[in-house]
């Protein structure tokens, strides 16, 4: 398994899940940009599961060099790979975390993504899972960088999917909704609306076992959004979301 973003809540419980089944990898590659807080994490799965992981040091943020990840190969990516951007009144015209928020959620992880699709199309054989956002379904006012990055992500899973069909790769598309983690701490959730990590990893892992091809971890963020959708632009423009 090849995990990008393996500092994620939502990865880590995802890896738990599928170990707790009983799968084992040779080796579980966990690409992160702080590799020491991922080594925690490898501490763990060694004593609970008795897994082996290594730990690659990869940030997005930097000039992207695939020639350190030639070795690496594996029939499933989980992709959690994140940057909400600062929340601050000047972020929206700060260009160096708007640059973030565009390479970290999409420009650059595309091209990581692409590295390992072609190797799954060239054995004919693998499953891209990707956390996506809501956030990418219609721009609005407190978050349409990071959900203009979440919308071009989600337009390219779709087009990865179309491709990769015939070559027998699966492509999932994540969409969590309000997950309680780090990345979102502070923000006032609506508890109702608010899944747990492990509730994502449970509704992920029986949609990738399903081959499901979109996944709203929380149903009820599929009729949310379908509302969100369809507000006419002249009402929607007015408010407050």
């Amino acid at each position: 398994m090849i995990v990008l973003g393996a500092n994620s809540e939502i990865a880590q419980a995802f890896v738990e899940r599928i170990l707790a089944e009983g799968k084992r990898y040779s080796t579980i590659f966990l690409l992160t940009s702080n590799p020491e807080i991922t080594e925690r994490f490898v501490k763990h799965i060694d004593v609970k599961y008795l897994q082996h992981c290594e730990v690659v040091h990869f940030d997005l943020l930097k000039e992207v060099s695939f020639e350190k990840l030639d070795y690496i190969s594996s029939d499933l990516l989980f992709c959690a790979t994140g940057f909400l951007g600062e929340d601050s009144e000047n972020a929206l015209y700060n260009l160096k975390n708007t640059e973030s928020i565009i390479n970290i959620n999409y420009a650059k992880l595309i091209t990581l993504i692409n590295y390992f699709a072609q190797k799954m199309e060239t054995k004919r054989a693998g499953t891209i899972i990707v956390l996506s956002s809501v956030a990418g379904e219609r721009g609005r006012q407190s978050n349409f960088i990071y959900g203009s990055a979440k919308a071009g992500l989600t337009a390219y899973l779709s087009g990865l999917r179309n491709y990769l069909f015939s070559k027998k790769v699966h492509v999932l598309t994540v969409k969590p909704g309000f997950v309680a983690t780090k990345m979102t701490e502070g923000l006032p959730l609506n508890p109702k609306l608010t899944a747990s990590p492990k509730q994502a990893a449970d509704c992920i892992y029986k949609a990738y076992k399903n081959k499901k091809n979109v996944v709203y971890v929380l149903p009820i963020w599929f009729f949310i959004m379908a509302i969100i959708r369809n507000i006419p632009e002249f009402i929607f423009k007015k408010l407050k979301l």
